[in-house]
């Protein structure tokens, strides 16, 4: 018998309900027999895809921006570094002196957004030594510097780039004499290295800003561009949209402006009126990621950039309600209409015409045509639903009474569920928003498990805009688990409108979040198995999805297994009383700590010990501290825990089901900033939620915690109560499918995931369609293991041909693959 069974792929109206077609049975004709069957209704019609549906989100994280996508190859160039965008900044990091020379902040500056600048002694020099190994420079290419220079008397700049064995280029002289002017020189690199350095030396006392370096080579060859290598890369995706500048940068920090008024303020939101004009007189800001971003990288940037791909921008403005952490509402009514406005402008400086305030400041940048912007979203993850949506409301009032065409996009914070999920769904559901921005990093395995996520959404309420997610890794796995989520994406075309994975670029010498989709360095640049993914969505959408079903994988998963664990996060915890019952009564395991710590294995961080009679973890920085004991094959089992908090910024975590390092449950007591407590699965090393609610830990007061496990049941109680329970029984299926119409091409684009080891035979029905016999093939197909690096890329898409396509036809999808087949009808 086949080991598929029926599973309906429902169209979103009643026309997509197919009737199933049987299976073929094994017989005396072995070559019949197929492990799948794909049958599509090639008369029905599906949900329209809009040409926006993929598209890409930029935050300036891992060095995305500065030493990143924008081109400028001289780190700190304004001397604006400080402790407040890290602690081991100073206004000379990047810079190495030879003689004598300080940055000052004084009424000698270049203007007042630009406030430092390095007052560079006669006979003394300063080298910069640009990003990651250094400045990168090919032989034969172009280097345009810069420099804004004053010097009281005659000076001469000498301008050299080298690197340890010697010059890159011929050294250049300009003259200095008076105020602030900006000084110009060109290079021609004599040869190739990714160690440059360059240099400024003084003949005189001078007063140094912006010094800095560019190839002539960026992006289109515009000036202040982008790096090549990497835009391509992004406009090879053919995104139908960019969404910008992030992101946590847009939702922390102060709100204020940058202004003596506010102490020119340095932790600030991004704010887009800071980001545009001359880049010297562009206010640089702290990173929420820690490091300094000089906004050279700005709105009209990213608008430009937006129009050369042909992608939809797509604007985030702050609410006035931080997140990532930082979980406060602004009360300040003033700044809040402010801020108003401040988007009402953004508005007019995309669209309006030159003769509006902002349209000319647009033009005089260089750009008198608009800019056609129609979305813009408000907020990003905040975490307190009723406030941010108090304000959202004002944001939205405003922008739609003097712009009616706007999509204006709200959110439902950072999870896929939990309460401020649920709170900002019926928020936005009843206020009737257009569009509600869900984000969330999931495991493998939840995406494989969650594919027809989607299908239950209100046809009639908001649109989604999955503006943020991926599976934790940039393994094949990872990229194949969300090629099979995207089918279910496509499928739910009518509601998820946009959808972007997140982050997009990584610096791999500066990296604050994994994965990302394109890594760099200085010198080249890679993308990951996601990547491909991504790409080969994005380039064969289709235009409207054809109603399909497929047969599914037999769900085999037995009960919920594993050891037990306890852990910290940025918290010192003491446990006591461990016990682990069978379901029989018996007593798998027990520790009341009056010996030793023999029976568990530390596999985290942090520092533990036994004291006073308890097991006790003192490290309030570690994060996951996980100690774990007993037999990974223990099922149906009652665990009981008596846990202390001690100190710290969280509660602590009870696991259970402990299979390895990457691969448990744990009951999240206290997390978020003590703000929730959840049940997390991990898998593979990716985390999902599967039950949220809000909650704190009392320091110093001790928790009776007990897990029943029954099967794949788990019933969690607190003090005696039942705090929630879960059931884990959805089915991770591997092998999932989604077929498309591209009307452009009048071409079937039938679409394959096959995540398991084992070869799919397929049997495909296409409902009586008129088909080219020949189908063009895009094949991903590697180890499940298998990542990109800068000198191997396991992951490559292959094309080829395949010549047995007929109405009935059967295809062998490779193990670990994702195949496309482009089937022309006429």
């Amino acid at each position: 018998m086949s080991r598929a069974r029926t599973r309906w792929r429902l169209g979103l109206t009643a026309t997509a309900v197919l009737v199933a077609s049987a299976v073929v049975p094994v017989s005396a004709h072995a070559e019949n027999v197929t492990d799948y069957a794909i049958t599509v209704d090639p008369a029905a019609k599906g949900p329209v895809i809009d040409k926006t549906m993929y598209g890409v989100f930029f935050e300036d994280i891992n060095r995305a921006a500065d030493g990143g996508l924008y081109a400028e190859l001289v780190q700190n160039r304004s001397f604006e570094y400080s402790t407040d965008d890290n602690r081991s900044y100073t206004p000379l990091t990047a810079w190495a002196v030879d003689g004598t020379a300080q940055v000052l902040n004084d009424v000698g500056r270049l203007n007042d957004r630009n406030r430092d600048y390095l007052s560079l002694s006669a006979g003394s020099s300063v080298t910069n030594s640009g990003y990651n190994t250094g400045i990168h420079v090919e032989k034969g290419k172009t280097y345009d510097f810069s420099v804004w220079a004053r010097a009281e008397s005659g000076t001469t700049l000498t301008i050299s780039l080298h690197d340890a064995p010697g010059a890159l280029a011929t050294a250049r002289q300009v003259a200095v004499k008076g105020r602030w002017a900006k000084y110009t020189a060109t290079f021609t690199a004599t040869r190739a290295s990714n160690t440059g350095r360059l240099t400024v030396a003084s003949s005189g006392a001078a007063a140094l800003d912006m010094v800095s370096l560019f190839p002539r080579d960026t992006y289109k060859n515009e000036p202040n561009g982008l790096r090549k290598d990497l835009a391509e890369k992004i406009a090879a995706l053919h995104p139908g949209f960019v969404r910008f500048p992030g992101g946590c940068l847009v939702n922390t920090g102060s709100m204020q402006d940058y202004s003596e008024a506010s102490g020119w303020q340095r932790k600030r939101s991004y704010q887009w009126k800071d980001t545009i004009g001359p880049v010297e007189q562009r206010a640089t800001n702290a990173n929420f990621w820690g490091y300094n971003q000089s906004y050279g990288l700005g709105y009209y940037e990213y608008f430009r950039f937006a129009e050369d791909i042909g992608a939809m921008p797509l604007p985030v403005v702050p609410a006035l309600v931080t997140g990532c952490g930082q979980n406060k509402a602004v009360d300040d009514d003033a700044l809040l209409e402010r801020h108003i406005q401040d988007t009402l402008d953004l508005i007019e400086f995309a669209n309006g015409p030159v003769t509006s305030t902002w349209g000319k400041k647009r033009a005089e940048m260089g750009h008198p045509k608009p800019f056609h912007l129609t979305h813009i979203e408000v907020g990003n993850e905040e975490n307190l639903p009723n406030e941010f949506f108090a304000r959202f409301q004002k944001f939205r009032a405003a922008i739609q009474a003097k712009y009616p065409y706007m999509t204006v996009i709200s959110n439902s914070g950072p999870d896929d569920s939990g309460t401020t999920f649920d709170t900002a769904w019926k928020l936005n559901r009843n206020a009737k928003v257009d569009m509600v921005d869900e984000h969330y990093y999931n495991s493998p395995q939840w995406f494989l498990q969650n594919n027809d996520r989607y299908d239950s959404y209100d046809r009639s309420g908001p649109k989604v805009f999955l503006g943020e997610y991926a599976s934790g890794g940039n393994a094949w796995k990872n990229g194949l688990a969300e090629a099979a989520y995207m089918t279910g994406l496509e499928r739910n075309a009518d509601v998820v409108k946009l959808a972007s994975y997140a982050p997009l670029f990584a610096n791999e010498d500066y990296v604050q979040w994994r994965p990302d989709l394109v890594w760099f360095n200085n010198h080249a640049s890679w993308g990951s198995a996601n990547y491909e993914v991504q790409k080969l969505f994005m380039n064969n959408v289709g235009s409207q999805v054809v109603p399909s079903r497929a047969t599914t994988t037999p769900n085999v998963s037995g009960p919920i297994t594993g050891a037990v664990g306890l852990s910290t996060w940025d918290t010192s915890a003491a446990y006591d009383d461990v016990k682990v019952t069978a379901a029989d009564g018996s007593t798998l395991f027990s520790d009341d700590f009056s010996g030793d710590a023999s029976k568990w294995t530390h596999t985290g961080g942090g520092s533990w010990s036994i004291q006073d009679g308890q097991y006790v973890q003192t490290d309030t920085a570690a994060e996951n501290t996980m100690v774990q004991a007993g037999d990974p094959a223990w099922h149906d089992y009652d665990l009981h825990v008596k846990a202390t908090k001690k100190s710290g910024k969280e509660g602590f975590l009870v696991a259970f089901g402990v299979k390895d390092t990457g691969n448990y449950y744990w009951w999240n007591l206290g997390g978020w900033g003590n703000t929730q407590s959840a049940v997390e699965q991990a898998a593979d090393g990716g985390k999902s939620t599967l039950v949220s609610k809000p909650g704190s830990v009392e320091t110093g007061r001790a928790y009776d915690i007990d897990v029943k496990v029954r099967g794949r049941q788990v019933t969690l109680y607190l003090d005696g109560q039942q705090w929630g329970s879960f059931t884990d029984d959805k089915p991770a299926e591997p092998f999932r499918q989604v077929v498309t119409r591209d009307a452009r091409t009048g071409e079937l684009v039938v679409k394959v995931v096959n995540a398991q080891d084992t070869a799919a035979r397929t049997a495909i029905d296409l409902g009586g369609a008129k088909v080219a016999s020949r189908a063009r093939v895009t094949t991903l197909a590697a180890a499940p293991d298998a990542v990109n690096t800068e000198s191997d890329t396991p992951v490559t898409p292959v094309t080829s041909t395949f010549g047995g396509v007929a109405g009935k036809f059967t295809y062998t999808f490779p193990a670990n693959s994702i195949t496309f087949l482009r089937i022309k009808q006429g």
